[in-house]
């Protein structure tokens, strides 16, 4: 056999500034499997991972708190650790980029980057607050959008159109810590030459350390030519001071990626028998992996390896990237209580029922992930209840009643026990590949199998027979020795499952290696459920409490919110507008002149609208709402005229009425005052 590899594993650090919610856990939960999948193989592998505690927002959030920093991120630190460990992801280290091995080896490789001619200095002209005397980021900077008019945007971006802008472009900025008018202002900034790497990176993100996708994508960056990366900031700032320069701190972005390192080093410390060096120097042969959402892949393949490369340290093995998650086929959202934190769904939910769902969906590449919560629902409960435990549950009774618990030695289905051992090595190959979803279905395929096979046999029936005990025996040990193939196969995602399988088998903890035996003559201990079906009431309570968390969260003053009728928390308000906005838009009474159905259309109604001359023909999603057309007929209401005609499936939509309500039979066609004629504008 080969020797045991060395392999050291991170994930991107979560921010101490907030909870873990489900789209986080994507990222922690794909680790936690393929490295419990290493050492299930016999491996070293050895997982690490920090909070990331520096920043102005932290600086910020604390102040507000009343509390200090270091506080504020121990309570988040010691919730941070809570989720992951209830949700098994099972961290060799969890620590903090705020400590004191992080700030030695940011100090040291900025000092070996500095000395080597990569860092650079010059002054930049940035939004200074007066009254909270601080630089401010771009997120702490709201204005008017220079494209769009729409207030109260952020300093980079406007979420209504979308327009991307430098700061000072914004149309009467402000502070929104303070709310202070800002003022530019110069400082000296440091800067990470990023360019002296170039030839490097080309040559690295090409090598085979990463997707195919995210290289083609890097490509991009590379082609048009490299910049520097600022990597300071200017106090007041929480993190850690530069080496010999007063006042100017390690942007979060330098000292974040060295918590990697941190918390490797700090494990160390502790273990006597790991070397840091081993993994970290420059000829280490140990490999090295880090798991990344596709939001930060630039920084972690392109800085993040120029920056060890630059201070002697040697580069990751491959970066593992991953797309986002969606809920329901959308992004995730507080209104719709899709939205879902991590304490939330423990609160509610197995933490295996979504291990499961979420490997049987990833696969090698950055494809989003939908978490579809009728599906999620479906699929735990077909495949880990009606396929793979019940195989188990299928067995057991009849060995208990029938042999006092004793597993006999005969093999019922060679035939069978044989394919469940030429399907390890792919398995194998699909979770060393990342290709968990492929794993799943191989996996599943085997459960199939093992319950047409019991399905056909009968058990049940044999044992209502003369003379077919022994037979029924040999069936159901055959069965429990398949259940405990798919345990093993399964226990990278599945480790409570595999747990109380183990105690149930009477066996040591299971290693991918023993698949290769079977058990026979073997004393089972009494067998218990082992997972229960998912309700989908609770995953309904689930939702409902997201939303009950947004309503929760919608103010921070510490007094009670107005208790409303809900329908806010069910559709927020949008971003403000500005009077001009509004203005544009031309509200007129009309009068129904006819309503009907559109044949082939499931939602629409076509109204002809008359505004005191004028037609329009206009089509409304409101056939729910109003199942019998005809009653529409002969009715006010309001629309808007000036809006462009709408080319449509069933014909030209000229305009848009106004309707209030979520949608279904929840519909309400507004209707202006009594005395008011079509044609009439809304004012």
């Amino acid at each position: 056999m080969s020797e045991p590899r060395k392999i050291l594993v991170t994930s991107a650090l979560p921010y101490a500034n907030g909870s873990i919610h489900l789209g986080h856990m994507l990222e922690y939960i794909q680790t936690d499997m393929w490295v419990r999948f290493q050492k299930h193989r016999g491996n070293q592998c050895i997982y690490v991972c920090a909070d990331d505690a520096h920043g102005s927002a932290i600086m910020l959030r604390a102040e507000k708190e009343g509390i200090t920093p270091e506080q504020l991120i121990a309570n988040v630190q010691a919730e941070h650790s809570a989720d992951f460990a209830e949700f098994l992801v099972d961290f060799d280290n969890f620590h903090s980029t705020h400590s004191d091995e992080n700030r030695e080896l940011s100090s040291q490789i900025y000092t070996r980057l500095r000395d080597a001619g990569h860092i650079a200095t010059r002054s930049i002209t940035q939004y200074f607050d007066p009254e909270k005397k601080m630089f401010l980021a771009d997120r702490f900077i709201k204005g008017t959008c220079p494209k769009c008019g729409t207030e109260d945007q952020y300093g980079d971006n406007c979420e209504k159109c979308g327009a991307t802008y430098a700061p000072t472009d914004l149309k009467n900025p402000r502070s929104a810590i303070s709310g202070a008018i800002p003022v530019l202002k110069d400082s000296q900034h440091f800067f990470f030459k990023l360019p002296d790497f170039q030839q490097m990176l080309q040559t690295w993100t090409r090598s085979g350390t990463l997707q195919d996708a995210v290289a083609n994508k890097l490509s991009e960056w590379l082609d048009s030519g490299l910049q520097q990366w600022d990597i300071s900031r200017d106090a007041p700032y929480f993190g850690f001071e530069i080496p010999g320069e007063p006042g100017k701190y390690f942007y979060v972005w330098l000292d974040a990626p060295i918590g990697y390192m941190a918390s490797f080093k700090n494990l160390c410390d502790r273990t006597p028998e790991l070397d840091f060096d081993a993994f970290w120097n420059k000829d280490s042969t140990a490999e090295l992996y880090h798991f990344i959402g596709k939001d930060i892949v630039n920084f972690h393949a392109l800085f993040w390896p120029a920056m060890l490369e630059g201070s002697g340290y040697r580069k990751p093995t491959a970066i593992a990237v991953h797309g986002y998650l969606t809920v329901n086929g959308q992004k995730m959202s507080k209104s719709r209580g899709t939205f879902i934190k991590a304490r939330t769904y423990l609160d509610h939910l197995s933490p295996e029922y979504l291990r499961y769902y979420y490997a049987s969906k990833l696969g090698r590449g950055v494809d989003d992930l939908d978490l579809n919560l009728e599906d999620f629902v479906q699929k735990v409960n077909s495949d880990l209840v009606g396929k793979v435990v019940n195989i188990a549950s299928r067995c057991a009774g009849f060995i208990h009643k029938g042999n006092a618990g004793l597993l006999v030695a005969e093999n019922a289905a060679p035939e069978l026990t044989d394919a469940f051992l030429a399907a390890a090595p792919s398995i194998a190959d699909a979770y060393e590949a990342r290709d968990f979803a492929r794993a799943m279905r191989e996996i599943m395929g085997l459960a199939d199998r093992a319950n047409a096979w019991i399905a056909d046999k009968a058990p049940w029936s044999l044992n209502k027979q003369e003379g077919k005990q022994a037979e029924v025996q040999a069936i159901c040990a055959t069965g429990v020795n398949l259940f405990r193939q798919l345990v093993i196969f399964l226990k990278p995602v599945l480790p409570l499952l595999a747990a109380d399988a183990e105690a149930f088998l009477n066996v040591a903890p299971l290693t991918w290696n023993d698949h290769a035996t079977l058990l026979s003559n073997h004393q089972l201990n009494e067998f218990k459920p082992l997972m229960t079906r998912i309700d989908p009431v609770k995953v309904q309570a689930m939702t409902d409490a997201s939303k009950e968390d947004l309503v929760a969260s919608q103010t921070d003053t510490g007094e009670a919110a107005p208790a409303g009728n809900g329908e806010l928390a069910k559709d927020p308000i949008s971003a403000e507008i500005d009077f001009d906005a509004f203005a544009a838009v031309d509200l007129r009474v009309a009068l129904i002149v006819k309503a009907e159905a559109v044949e082939g259309a499931d939602k629409l109604l076509r109204l002809t609208l008359d505004l005191g001359g004028e037609q329009r023909n206009v089509f409304s999603g409101i056939k729910s709402a109003y199942p019998d057309p005809s009653k529409l007929d002969g009715r006010l209401t309001m629309m808007i005229a000036n809006l462009k005609p709408r080319k449509m499936k069933f014909g030209i939509s000229e305009g848009m009425v106004m309707a209030a309500g979520p949608g279904g039979e929840e519909i309400y066609l507004l209707s202006p005052d009594s005395g008011a004629k079509p044609g009439q504008r809304i004012k």
